[in-house]
């Protein structure tokens, strides 16, 4: 089978942010199995080096350059194409990643960045209204790739497409539905994401997000209508989306859009990459990873860090946090100055920091999906207390199975949650084996990759 899969994120090495973990571990199972070509953007970081050793993993790479970069001169290496942008794909820098699909705020007020700042702002959400289409999808889009997939497809050498994150679905035509099987792994509802924000108050742009939920919605069910499948990675997203497409919309007695069916695939965790723990560090110490620019993660480390410690460290004066993960902001990095708390940024070996801690803490209160600094955690063997959105996805909580973590989602269930753990070491290793055991059982990416494959010749 010829496999032409999508990510405008460069998905190697994986270990910058789960979209990159995802892609690439699917991408590895399929190559075992099938022709896999894949289209992908290289962003500033990535190396000739890291572009020849994904190379070694596909059957064909075509690279593209960043629209944020400028153009460099085509290569041409043992099946590596990197194609130069035209002069018409071109298109405004991207939004900050951490925002995903939100398009930039629309200021209720103020002078910040300029008036000219103000214009741009209003200049992006007016085009979103009219296109349809966020801004950060338009920004990140290359001609030149759209070119090369047109070309694949429509001359028939690839069996299926698949979009490696939803913001690929921009290249994917509405009639290749009728000439090919067309996946959209989507990882989680934008328009169910924004909802959440406002519903929890946890929004930094509530008139913005307000403006953008209808058009957000409208984007969703017109972008899955063009898909033969959907993938979401929970069957909390999975219902969202049906929320969202059914019943279909009927125009002049006819179904305004196609209802694509929707499978639920989780994430995975490399074993390798985080091996159990040899020995419980037992102490007072905390830890908390992620990508430290993504607003999700940004407001779980404040929230760990401003409301969750400081009683906890009256408990336990000892007690002390690290936080880890690349690219912290500035709101991270002050974090650092607060007592018992270390910001580490990005680390070689996520794993190490977690076999150091006592208790990892997952306090998201925004963001669906499966969440795969839980499931590394787990895989590790460090024993974790997690928010609903932490632990969505997974079955934790006990019952006719062993418990495999703590749930808390207030300020005193967390402190509760992780004192407990503190002075319980036979909890702290019963939720440790647990965990590793469901991970083992259920959440490798050998595991997830023969789901993906199944889907994919149905």
């Amino acid at each position: 089978m010829k496999i032409l899969m999508l990510s405008s994120t460069f998905p190697y090495p994986p270990s910058r942010g789960g979209t990159q973990v995802r892609t690439f571990n699917l991408l590895q199972y399929l190559s075992q199995r099938h022709d896999v070509i894949l289209g992908t953007v290289r962003s500033p970081d990535v190396t000739d080096a890291q572009i020849d050793a994904l190379r070694q993993q596909v059957a064909e790479l075509a690279v593209f350059p960043n629209s944020q970069t400028p153009p460099q001169p085509p290569l041409a290496k043992g099946g590596l194409r990197l194609h130069q942008e035209t002069e018409e794909g071109f298109l405004p820098p991207p939004l900050n990643q951490g925002e995903d699909f939100l398009p930039p705020p629309l200021n209720k007020g103020g002078t910040e960045g300029g008036f000219s700042e103000i214009i741009g702002k209003f200049h992006r959400f007016s085009r979103f209204l009219l296109s349809g289409t966020p801004p950060n999808v338009l920004s990140s889009y290359s001609q030149a790739m759209q070119n090369w997939a047109d070309e694949l497809v429509t001359t028939g050498k690839c069996d299926a497409v698949t979009c490696e994150h939803s913001v690929n679905e921009i290249y994917v035509r509405p009639e290749w539905r009728q000439k090919v099987l067309t996946v959209a792994n989507i990882h989680s509802s934008v328009w169910g994401t924004c909802r959440e924000m406002l519903a929890t108050g946890t929004s930094e742009k509530p008139l913005r997000d307000r403006l953008n939920l209808p058009l957000l919605a409208r984007y969703e069910k017109r972008y899955c209508s063009k898909f033969s499948r959907i993938v979401a990675t929970t069957s909390t997203d999975r219902e969202q989306l049906l929320e969202l497409l059914l019943p279909p919309v009927q125009v002049r007695g006819k179904q305004d859009f196609f209802v694509p069916s929707i499978d639920v695939i989780p994430n995975g965790v490399d074993l390798t990459q985080f091996p159990y723990r040899s020995i419980d560090p037992g102490g007072h110490t905390l830890i908390f990873a992620g990508a430290m620019n993504n607003l999700p993660n940004i407001d779980a480390a404040r929230f760990l860090s401003l409301q969750i410690l400081p009683p906890l460290q009256q408990r336990y004066p000892d007690a002390t946090l690290t936080l880890v993960g690349a690219s912290p902001v500035p709101e991270v990095l002050a974090l650092g100055k607060l007592p018992g708390i270390q910001v580490v940024g990005r680390v070689q070996r996520v794993a190490e920091y977690l076999h150091q801690a006592a208790v990892c803490v997952v306090p998201m209160r925004i963001g669906f999906g499966i969440k795969n600094k839980t499931l590394e955690a787990m895989a590790a063997g460090t024993p974790v207390v997690a928010s609903d959105r932490g632990l969505e996805g997974l079955a934790v909580d006990g019952g006719p199975q062993p418990r495999r973590a703590l749930r808390a989602n207030k300020v005193h269930e967390y402190v509760e949650a992780i004192t407990s753990l503190f002075e319980n070491q036979q909890l702290r290793q019963d939720l440790s084996v647990s965990a590793r055991s469901l991970v083992e059982s259920q959440y490798t990416w050998d595991i997830i990759g023969r789901q993906y494959d199944r889907l994919l010749q149905f």
